[in-house]
């Protein structure tokens, strides 16, 4: 039970899933069928949000390029990459001192407040899978939250047009501003304030399946104790990266909640 997934890049991580620990192996139909039960049983779900229900990443991205311009700076790749996964005051304080801006982190928060309201207007498609899994679950009566390091002001932008969808939810935790929520990922604050949430916890965190997509977000959910699934942003470096998620899959398309003890798709 527990065992990490190694995947051998991430060009080829779309046919790849469980093979034990540190090997690589195929997703087949075999496969499938050996995985069912493989993992400790399963009675709740916590998402991460952002790069995982909604492919909003990259709209955080065009707002921090606006902010950076405006200071002569480019931002690039290496700083995207160090900042994904973090609280919003953790994103400006990395971006700040990884670009050397010649701002404070309170500067940034506030000049990139204004650049949101633009970048989040439009409509945020939702990443490979997502509205079939979270209708599987709510169907099933599976209690499932959100555990995200966004902001309350932050999400209600980008969720606007998905006002039906997010209801299917038990309870959505945010780190940003939430008050019980003394660190954000990658401690494991938001997961454990978010499993005491539910009307029925769960008896123990390893009954507590997570879905996330960033290192920092892999590492919250394994300091929580919780089960997690990894869906690895393309950014991601995977072979190099500090973390051994439960189970790594390129897309949530690729996940059978039978391997969870959770109700099957019919």
């Amino acid at each position: 039970m527990g065992q990490s997934v190694v995947v051998e890049s991430q060009l080829r991580i779309f046919n790849t899933g469980f093979c034990g620990a540190n090997k690589l192996c195929k997703i087949s139909k075999f496969n499938f069928v050996n995985m069912v039960g493989m993992y400790h049983p399963v009675t709740h779900v916590i998402f991460d949000m952002d790069g995982l229900l909604l492919d909003s990443e990259t709209r955080y991205d065009d707002a921090h390029v606006m902010v950076c311009q405006k200071y002569g700076k480019e931002f690039t790749f290496e700083a995207s990459k160090a900042a994904m996964g973090k609280t919003p005051r953790g994103t400006a304080e990395t971006i700040v001192e990884v670009l050397d801006l010649p701002i404070t982190t309170d500067q940034f928060l506030e000049e990139i407040e204004g650049f949101y309201g633009a970048v989040f207007q439009k409509y945020i498609e939702f990443m490979p899978g997502v509205e079939r899994l979270v209708k599987h679950f709510k169907e099933n009566n599976v209690p499932i939250a959100i555990g995200s390091n966004s902001k309350k002001s932050n999400f209600e932008l980008k969720c606007k047009h998905h006002a039906k969808f997010f209801q299917s939810f038990h309870h959505i935790v945010l780190a940003g501003d939430d008050p019980d929520v003394k660190n954000g990922k990658p401690a494991p604050d938001v997961y454990l304030v978010a499993a005491k949430r539910f009307e029925e916890p769960p008896k123990d965190m390893k009954n507590v399946l997570v879905f996330e997509d960033s290192v920092s977000g892999v590492k919250a959910g394994i300091e929580a104790g919780a089960q997690v699934v990894w869906i690895p942003n393309p950014t991601v470096d995977i072979k190099s990266a500090p973390v051994s998620a439960t189970l790594v899959l390129p897309s949530l398309e690729k996940f059978e909640p039978e391997w969870f003890n959770l109700p099957s798709y019919k």
